[in-house]
């Protein structure tokens, strides 16, 4: 990892909060320049957040067991990314290797940081392509000099748009094959029935695992990402990331969930079972050529005129995502499992729709 960190930030001297500077309780705080007053009912929303986010850390651990010492806390998963960019990728002369069609945001914040990115396209069957992905490496190789070279590989698995997850072993390889930094995006992993990257980390100490509370359990609105690595790299971001990056009424909301467990988990199964009717149910109606498996808590649907249908969705207050312009992806429909009242709506309004059919 030290071979592959920027300069910058290897050298880097941290910015030291008075929250870092002091752990523990006190009775007197005058040390962080806060407004002694609490206008918003003594729940401490004048003070600082926790900056390494010390007992939702804990609470990861005992309920998800995601260890301690190999976590960071992000504000989102976007967060997360953006600072391994920072990490590791020298603007205007590193790069990175994205496999689309994938989630958009690597790209985006590949152009921020000023690095290239590498494309990797998966497979007309969203699978992941090996021969494409080796002969690529070996001739990254070759050109490689000591002021650029590919730093980072993302997978997202399962992957958003198309929905599957990768078997674990296919992510072994892409890690024996990589030498730089594997990044395994695993934000929709609690919906797959494939087995966590986590399991290959001991291995492969350049490997990153992120996960998200925004999915599964339900908090997109609070932005809690998490970073899964070694305990040098997460040394290494915790000491540049912002110093309270993530917020105190979202580090408690996330605590309030991991309470939650047994509810959730039924949820998921609710959102399995609902899943799978809607998948039975879509396959019925007539401008629906295909849909595509999904380890995830949507479903990729081809139709036969996307554009048309999502402007009569649009129109009747139901939206979804249209991903046509994505590679492999023309005329898909990108659509969220809801609850039973927004299924049984989705499901109406396109049985009404009178746009194109596929001859059924």
């Amino acid at each position: 990892m030290k071979e592959l960190l920027r300069d910058n930030i290897a050298n880097l001297i941290p910015y030291s909060c008075a929250r870092n500077d002091f752990k523990g309780k006190a009775d007197v705080y005058l040390d962080a320049n806060e407004n002694w007053r609490d206008y918003v009912g003594d729940k401490n929303r004048n003070r600082y957040p926790d900056p390494l986010c010390t007992v939702l850390r804990t609470a990861l651990d005992e309920v998800l067991g995601l260890p301690f010492s190999h976590t960071v806390v992000g504000n989102g998963s976007d967060e997360i990314i953006d600072n391994l960019f920072r990490m590791f990728c020298r603007p205007g002369k590193d790069s990175v290797i994205i496999m689309p069609p994938t989630y958009g945001a690597y790209r985006v914040f590949a152009d921020i940081n000023d690095v290239a990115v590498r494309e990797i396209s998966l497979t007309e069957d969203f699978a992941l392509d090996f021969d494409a992905l080796i002969q690529y490496l070996k001739q990254e190789k070759l050109e490689r000099t000591a002021d650029s070279r590919c730093k980072m590989l993302f997978i997202c698995s399962p992957n958003n748009p198309s929905g599957n997850a990768f078997p674990l072993d296919q992510i072994e390889r892409v890690c024996s094959l990589f030498d730089g930094i594997t990044i395994v995006d695993e934000a929709y992993f609690d919906f797959s029935p494939y087995a966590s990257a986590l399991t290959l980390q001991e291995k492969f100490p350049n490997l990153v695992v992120l996960r998200t509370l925004s999915k599964c359990w339900a908090l997109a609105n609070a932005r809690v990402g998490i970073c899964i690595a070694s305990e040098e790299l997460c040394a290494v971001m915790a000491s540049m990331k912002y110093p309270y990056n993530v917020p105190g009424p979202s580090q408690e909301i996330a605590l309030e969930v991991l309470k939650e467990a047994s509810p959730v988990k039924a949820g998921l199964t609710s959102i399995l079972a609902a899943r799978k009717m809607m998948e039975k149910e879509l396959l019925q109606i007539p401008c629906v050529e295909k849909i595509f498996p999904s380890d995830s808590n949507f479903l990729l649907v081809r139709v036969s005129d996307a554009t048309a249908l999502y402007r009569y969705l649009a129109e009747n207050g139901i939206i979804v995502r249209n991903r046509s312009k994505e590679k492999y992806c023309a005329n898909c429909l990108r659509i969220t499992v809801g609850n039973e009242a927004e299924n049984n709506a989705l499901l109406t309004c396109m049985r009404e729709f009178k746009g194109v059919s596929n001859g059924k």
